[in-house]
């Protein structure tokens, strides 16, 4: 594990595209570019196996996109531990992510690696659609995606 660095540009171009379908990701009614965002990429040897990007704003870090190549060899909760050690190290007294009601596999993660649900936006994602049309209209599992789930760590902060 280790932070981003101008080695991974290309690299982390490439997944961005490959995961959410360009660098841009939509949550809330707003459009980020993930590219712009520091964050952490887990390593296997020289591979490149995930990346998670996160904005620091105020006293809160939001995760806005986290993915891994392979799924079940604890390389997600590498990746949130890192963000959460580095939210704690930044002050931020709250990390927090939005995920959509068909990632079934992702809120079990979230719930299990500590986070609560805490909030639901009914037919959130129609406002983040209308910022990017290509968000897709069913999900991998064939799940209408409409909902956007809101979790979140508090923290304590340095120390």
């Amino acid at each position: 594990m280790r932070l981003i660095d101008a080695g991974d540009l290309e690299w982390k171009v490439a997944a961005l595209q490959a995961v959410w379908g360009g660098t841009e990701v939509a949550r809330k009614g707003e459009l980020i570019d993930a590219l712009e965002l520091d964050g952490f990429v887990a390593v296997d040897g020289v591979d490149r196996i995930g990346l998670l990007t996160y904005a620091l704003r105020g006293q809160e870090l939001e995760v806005v996109t986290v993915h891994v190549d392979r799924a079940g060899e604890g390389v997600g909760r590498a990746l949130m531990d890192a963000a959460r050690n580095q939210a704690s190290l930044l002050g931020a007294m709250r990390m927090w992510l939005t995920t959509t009601n068909d990632n079934v596999r992702a809120y079990r993660f979230y719930q299990q690696w500590g986070m609560d649900f805490i909030a639901l936006y009914h037919d959130g994602v129609a406002r983040s659609r209308a910022l990017k049309p290509s968000i897709p209209l069913t999900g991998t599992d064939g799940i209408a995606i409409r909902h956007e789930l809101e979790f979140e760590l508090l923290l304590h902060g340095p120390g």
